[in-house]
């Protein structure tokens, strides 16, 4: 199979139909649920769903790295990687909340390709390749997305990951410096609020603690959709434990009241 960005994402679209049924299959019946070392959860969805990808990436394409939240790590010996998350939201997964997907991503030489995140309780689907611009499919329509064109933070709204954790990083009195600011919020974690800025619905997702294969899918379709992310002191990056997604046109003034609130009032 041709491996250029466009037939990965092709590839990716044909694989993750696959794991759409397993993943929805669990949704509606039994799970069995453990906690992992970070008191994280995971189910027999997520280890299914990333044991398909890998098996499928592999046998397709046996010299492309693969990175997984579960299985961890195996090189490959050329310049491409994919990088998974098989159940992104599995909370929601567990507690019957259908805010969940799986993401893919594939970078190539350090830069990420095609991204495709895939939400079949919701029946929807966003991707991007790199170059191309961003789309999303919801019932078998497929159309263009790009982020808001909002300048004012007074006409903004912004989502945000879990407060406790953004809290526990010291980040708190920055984001309600934020908020304070903004027209409206909305706690919509995971995937869910990069996808919301990047659609345009929102105009910044601000989270603690995603990993790179929590950021790397939603990095591209930020991107491509004309948005930008970084972390929260501004620096561009998709591998966390901070991020800020935006529509571009507020991330420098978001960046700077972080900072602020970070820093402290003035001595």
């Amino acid at each position: 199979m041709p491996d250029s960005p466009a037939a990965l994402l092709d590839f990716a679209h044909e694989i993750v139909d696959e794991t759409d049924r397993i993943a929805l299959g669990h949704f509606a019946g039994e799970l069995t649920i453990t906690a992992k070392h970070d008191r994280t959860l995971v189910t027999q969805a997520d280890t299914e769903v990333e044991t398909r990808l890998r098996e499928r990436i592999a046998a397709e394409f046996p010299h492309h790295g693969l990175l997984g939240e579960e299985f961890g790590m195996e090189p490959g010996d050329g310049e491409t990687r994919w990088i998974i998350d098989p159940i992104d939201g599995t909370h929601n997964f567990v507690r019957g909340i259908p805010i969940w997907a799986t993401l893919l991503a594939v970078e190539r030489g350090g830069e990420l390709v095609a991204a495709l995140v895939s939400a079949p309780a919701l029946g929807q689907r966003w991707t991007a390749v790199r170059g191309r611009g961003a789309g999303v499919r919801h019932e078998q329509r497929e159309q263009a997305i790009q982020v808001s064109q909002v300048t004012s933070l007074g006409e903004a709204q912004i989502v945000f990951g879990t407060l406790r954790s953004i809290d526990a990083a010291g980040h708190g009195a920055g984001l309600r410096r934020v908020l304070d600011h903004a027209w409206r919020d909305r706690g919509f974690g995971d995937f869910w609020g990069y996808m919301l800025v990047a659609q345009g619905s929102a105009e910044a997702m601000i989270e603690v603690g995603p990993t790179l294969w929590d950021l790397a899918a939603p990095a591209l379709i930020v991107a491509e959709a004309g948005g930008r992310m970084t972390n929260l002191e501004g620096e561009l990056g998709y591998s966390g434990p901070t991020s800020l997604a935006s529509n571009g046109q507020l991330h420098g003034e978001l960046v700077a009241l972080l900072r602020e609130a970070q820093a402290g009032p003035p001595a």
